[in-house]
């Protein structure tokens, strides 16, 4: 969908933005071109192709909620790793902890005190006693499917319409116009016809997940609290405690993924509005930028769990991993969430968010946008339509490429980084009111140029 009507002068202002873009960056430009030889696209991961502009920026050094780049350029980042330097970068008492333990042994496929400390804040955030530690989110994600197919005996998963997950197979699915489960559109590789594995439901719809769950396939309902990914989507009053009464009802495993609304407060929005899944998972933003994940079992799905699995065969189940819970990662953890993402860090980021919110709604009025603006906890973010969207489809339809990658260029040339994905702000505990006017005065530039006469 296009959301801005000229198309002809969003052309020449992306075109102006780029060629302001190559004048700033030549050392980006030149690493780009020595990275085009070992590297598909010159990149790591092939999605940071996704950045607006010829090249990617080449960072040279970060702290805090800042970053200067190989040509001297210096950012505001409100994108901070799409959340996995929530903390924001290179936090002392997880740098030290970091260092401190990397000196006496990374990894050692045995416990440390770390990971009882670690696991036992993670339990008193999200009140759920039982916790296991990862790599990434999405390893958390694809080993509660693992054991919610496990112990349920069921063979299908649910998710949400445009929902986000990492990298897990089942959950590359969306609705078609018919209600049909189908796989999202440039699904690489997929292994098997996703409707086998998946039922697709939409966001904010009780009626739809009863009657997938009435199915008696389902094993898990893996969901977030809000959708982040598509754009923020935040759940109509009574959903997410509806949904938990439904789990409950038809046996399906509630496994809330709280990789990304952890903005909403140090227990997410399983604390914030007291629900009680049978599981979170956690990702990056409790390591401090240290490779994590995380999920977290009530009392009842960890015994089920440890009573129907063999010992013998514990290690080459499909669950699990030699660099889980290393040692490195544990002393990040315990540092970065008793010392750096604090309950008083978090009452003072969603502040600044607050202040971001009501800038860019300011914007929005002045200039009579057809834009919304939403929030969780210290993340906000807008979008290219004039309401909230209720839904992941209503939230994907009013998406526009070409005029979110104008919006991002015009940011990066301004010392302002967002995440490519979307329009989303995060706010760290070394974020400040500076660094949100910052982004206040790139916005309504951008704007401006856009819809002047």
């Amino acid at each position: 969908m296009q959301a801005y009507g000229d198309r002809e002068r969003l052309d020449n202002l992306f075109r102006e933005e780029n060629n302001r873009y190559i004048l700033t960056h030549p050392a980006s430009r030149e690493n780009h071109e020595k990275a085009l030889g070992p590297m598909v696209e010159g990149v790591p991961m092939i999605w940071m192709s996704k950045w607006p502009g010829p090249y990617p920026v080449y960072v040279e050094h970060a702290k805090g909620a800042h970053f200067t780049d190989v040509d001297g350029n210096m950012y505001t980042d409100f994108c901070l790793g799409d959340t996995g330097a929530m903390c924001g970068h290179a936090p002392d008492p997880t740098v030290k902890a970091v260092q401190n333990q990397i000196a006496k042994g990374s990894t050692f496929m045995l416990p440390t005190e770390d990971a009882i400390a670690s696991a036992s804040l993670l339990a008193e955030r999200f009140g759920l006693p039982k916790w296991q530690f990862t790599l990434s989110a999405t390893d958390a994600n694809r080993h509660m499917l693992r054991y919610s197919r496990h112990v349920t005996g069921r063979s299908k998963i649910a998710i949400h319409d445009y929902c986000y997950h990492g990298t897990v197979d089942e959950t590359f699915a969306v609705m078609d116009d018919a209600g049909n489960t189908v796989p999202r559109r440039d699904n690489v590789g997929k292994p098997i016809d996703l409707k086998e594995t998946t039922v697709v439901i939409p966001f904010n719809d009780l009626e739809a997940a009863e009657r997938a769950f009435a199915t008696g396939e389902v094993a898990a309902m893996l969901m977030e609290p809000a959708l982040t990914n598509i754009g923020i989507v935040l759940p109509q009053p009574g959903y997410l405690e509806g949904m938990q009464e439904l789990c409950l009802k038809y046996d399906v495993i509630w496994i809330l993924d709280e990789t990304h609304t952890i903005s909403a407060g140090p227990g997410g929005m399983t604390r914030k509005y007291n629900l009680q899944p049978d599981a979170v998972v956690l990702g990056k933003t409790i390591g401090g930028g240290v490779p994590v994940g995380a999920f977290g079992l009530t009392q009842e799905l960890a015994m089920r769990i440890a009573t129907s699995t063999n010992l013998e065969s514990i290690d080459i189940g499909g669950v699990g991993g030699t660099l889980a819970g290393n040692a490195l990662s544990m002393a990040a953890v315990r540092a970065t969430l008793s010392e750096v993402l604090t309950p008083k860090a978090f009452e003072r980021m969603e502040k600044l968010a607050e202040l971001w919110v009501a800038n860019v709604q300011q914007v929005i009025d002045e200039f009579e946008l057809p834009w919304q603006v939403s929030r969780i906890g210290c993340r906000g973010e807008y979008s290219f339509r004039a309401t909230a969207p209720i839904t992941g489809r209503e939230a994907a339809d009013a998406d526009d490429f070409e005029l979110q990658q104008y919006l991002q260029l015009h940011a990066i040339n301004r010392g302002i980084l967002m995440t490519p994905f979307h329009n989303m702000a995060l706010m760290s505990p070394a974020t400040d009111e500076e660094d949100v006017a910052h982004h206040h005065a790139h916005f309504r530039e951008a704007v401006e140029a856009l819809y002047r006469d």
